[in-house]
């Protein structure tokens, strides 16, 4: 791994590991529902909207409106999209990416 994580330990990798063993949507849904309480899920969820809204340039306004973070919530992840470790910006290329191709279907 070229990334020096400043969290990397030994159970984080073993986290990590098994959620790239998820195949599809219906183990990611189950995994999760598991490991994570419905509030955790609906919190990471949340921050994902928030990052897409604003690497789309929505305002603080139109982000809270729509997701229902709080200001705070959204000035901590525009700092993580600013100054962060770009793994927000890698997932939502990726999935812009897989858009297109999922629209043709």
């Amino acid at each position: 791994m070229a990334y020096e994580s400043k969290f990397q330990r030994e159970d984080i990798d073993e986290l990590f590991d098994a959620v790239l063993t998820l195949k599809d949507r219906e183990d990611c849904y189950r995994f999760f529902e598991d490991i994570c309480t419905v509030n955790e899920i609906h919190a990471i969820a949340q921050r994902l909207q928030v990052a897409r809204l604003l690497s789309e340039k929505h305002t603080y306004n139109e982000i809270e409106e729509a997701t229902s973070a709080s200001t705070a919530t959204i000035s901590r992840i525009n700092k993580c999209l600013v100054y962060g470790a770009d793994g927000y910006r890698r997932v939502l290329e990726r999935l812009a990416a897989k858009e297109p191709a999922e629209q043709k279907e």
